[in-house]
């Protein structure tokens, strides 16, 4: 199938030269426009945590020795081969460029001058599935999980001076373990991708008081004009946290100060709400002060003020509300895969991109697909005014509502990781709707999950599970705020009712073959189209058909498979490489416009 006249979204931009001896990038079978920027001096550089910001900081991305295999390397072997930390081993970006059950990293380090007054955190952004640290022989820690951030204390660990080794052992055995993966395979195909095994996500130093703030946990309150926070502190002498809300150009829009370890209210008086259409941020200092008033601990953060809810409309059904007034949400799945990173993306710049693209086209929202993003991603996301829904990724796809219970320890490690994943992200503004379960994968005591995701986080939406209609064996629960259908290539025509919201949490699907930005092996789609003008058209009939649902039966928000093309699959909008859009921009962006006002308006 031919494709004329794609649009081409940038041009490969200068090579990064790798060094004469070490690491050397694989060949990806595809390749974006950031994967020539890639090297050992600036992989991924940018401070990786924008809601709990500090200026001294040091970055461990780049190269490291690694040995991997089968069985457990020897941690006292020399490691021959040379790895380019965060990017996982299967992807070329890693040099490495295939799946090993057990890994070990190893690379050293100096404490920067200045440093010495302070507690070290070694901070690991996330490292599939299981990770064992030592620092100069000493053993610190195991995490557990391959989705979630963790941070070690490393002071006492510390060498005096001169260079420090950082040890990692990692085993990740993808579905053959008991943890969650999303859509990691061993024996990738179909609607499931390659593994993206170790280090996923930067590593970094920081120097911290011996009391500090570990966590602001944010929560916007609109009606009540302010902001929330219950700081996590570590340390024992703190007296009081002092909170400062400013706007983007500097004003001051309010100063407290209360007792620590009580919950904190930050007032923004007339507060001006964050929306897709106006993602304004306020920006926050927060300084944890001794009993002598003295400065412990200063970190800088954001946020917006906005509310998400179900109200009832002139009908008497349920329908989602973004700031007290119903607003249509037009959204994408997206699986946050890159055919040169896996689940890393090679640059910063490249996340922002996907995002930028996706409010371009007119969408409103995107649904990340049973994976965790890097944080700088829900701060794009903040700022390009995205709204997300977010998954909690899922075990493997055959147990659960497929095909009887998961295990007990497997059921263990999902609660576990999914307490831990909605602990860390519940500062995020876009943020608007957990999704606890997709299909049935890995689905067990799904009423009594939902509430537990309500008791974590009260302030957001609940969709007990994604697809309830299709694909398990499982019935419905009539749990959390939303029922959600997939039908493909549909949409689907679920009606709200008095209890619930009703969505079409999955449609599309359409496919489209781009010659020369393919992955190796059989495209598939729900429906394959031969041309650009093609995929447009049928793109606006779904418009038209998703409006007709609309009308009908009531419907809050749709999302469209897919951003891009993921390995085998081409029902993208976008290539995987990203370096082609199929449809018409103009158009989709019309009937997303359309699609929204109608949803928005609907009585």
């Amino acid at each position: 199938m031919a494709l004329a006249g794609v649009l081409v979204l940038c041009a490969t931009p200068a090579t990064a030269t790798p060094p004469e001896e070490g690491w050397r990038p694989e060949r990806p079978p595809l390749s974006t426009p950031w994967t020539e920027r890639v090297g050992p001096d600036n992989a991924l550089p940018e401070y990786p945590r924008p809601q709990l910001r500090r200026p001294r900081w040091r970055n461990l991305n780049g190269e490291w020795r690694y040995a991997g295999g089968d069985t457990p390397p020897d941690r006292r072997q020399r490691l021959a081969e040379r790895i380019l930390v965060p990017y996982p081993v299967e992807s070329a970006l890693s040099g490495v460029s295939r799946h090993d059950d057990h890994m070990l990293y190893r690379r050293e380090f100096r404490v920067p001058p200045g440093w010495g007054q302070d507690r070290v955190l070694l901070h690991f952004g996330a490292v599939d599935q299981r990770a064992t640290v030592w620092v100069n022989g000493s053993r610190l820690g195991t995490h557990e999980g391959g989705f979630t951030s963790f941070t070690l204390d490393v002071t006492e660990a510390l060498r005096p001076r001169g260079n420090q080794r950082l040890t990692v052992a990692v085993t990740d055995t993808n579905e053959r373990g008991a943890y969650p993966l999303g859509k990691q395979r061993d024996r990738p195909g179909g609607i499931f991708y390659t593994g993206s095994s170790g280090i996923w996500r930067t590593v970094w130093l920081e120097p911290v008081s011996p009391t500090h703030l570990a966590e602001l946990n944010i929560t916007p309150r609109l009606e009540d004009e302010s902001f929330r926070m219950t700081p996590e502190i570590r340390g024992g002498n703190a007296s009081a946290v002092e909170t400062v809300v400013t706007r983007p150009d500097g004003a001051v829009v309010s100063r407290t100060r209360t007792p620590a370890g009580k919950p904190v209210r930050a007032p923004v008086p007339d507060p001006r709400p964050w929306s897709p259409g106006d993602p304004y941020l306020y920006g926050l200092t927060v300084r944890l002060l001794g009993p002598d008033g003295r400065e412990l601990d200063r970190v800088d953060s954001y946020a917006g003020m906005r509310s998400i809810e179900l109200v009832t409309d002139s009908r008497g059904r349920q329908r989602m509300a973004l700031n007290g007034r119903i607003l249509f949400q037009q959204g994408l799945l997206d699986q946050g895969f890159w055919p040169d990173g896996l689940h890393t993306p090679p640059t910063d710049e490249a996340l922002r991109h996907d995002l930028v693209q996706t409010r371009r086209m007119g969408f409103n929202m995107v649904r990340k697909h049973t994976k965790v993003a890097p944080k700088r991603w829900y701060y794009w996301a903040d700022r390009t005014g995205v709204l997300v829904w977010q998954d909690i990724p899922s075990l493997d796809s055959d147990s659960g509502g497929t095909n009887g219970p998961p295990s007990p320890e497997a059921a263990r490690a999902f609660e576990r990781e999914m307490t831990t994943i909605v602990d860390q992200l519940d500062s995020v503004t876009s943020l608007v709707t957990w999704v606890p379960f997709n299909e049935g994968w890995g689905e067990f005591d799904t009423a009594r999950v939902a509430d537990e995701v309500r008791d974590l986080d009260p302030s957001r939406l609940v969709n007990a599970s994604s697809g309830v209609n299709c694909c398990s064996s499982l019935p419905d629960t009539g749990a959390g705020d939303i029922y959600d259908d997939h039908t493909y290539v549909g949409p689907g025509t679920p009606e709200a009712t008095a209890e619930r919201a009703a969505v079409d949490g999955e449609y599309g699907g359409l496919g489209l073959l781009v010659p020369g930005h393919l992955w190796p092996g059989d495209p598939h789609a729900y429906e394959m189209v031969d041309t650009r003008e093609g995929l447009t058209r049928r793109y606006e009939e779904l418009g038209r058909s998703l409006i007709d649902a609309i009308e009908r039966g009531g419907l809050s928000a749709a999302v469209h498979t897919q951003l891009s093309d993921v390995e085998n699959e081409v029902n993208g909008l976008m290539t995987y490489d990203r370096r082609v859009v199929k449809p018409l921009v103009e158009r989709v962006e019309r009937v997303n416009e359309a699609v929204i006002e109608t949803g928005t308006a609907a009585p």
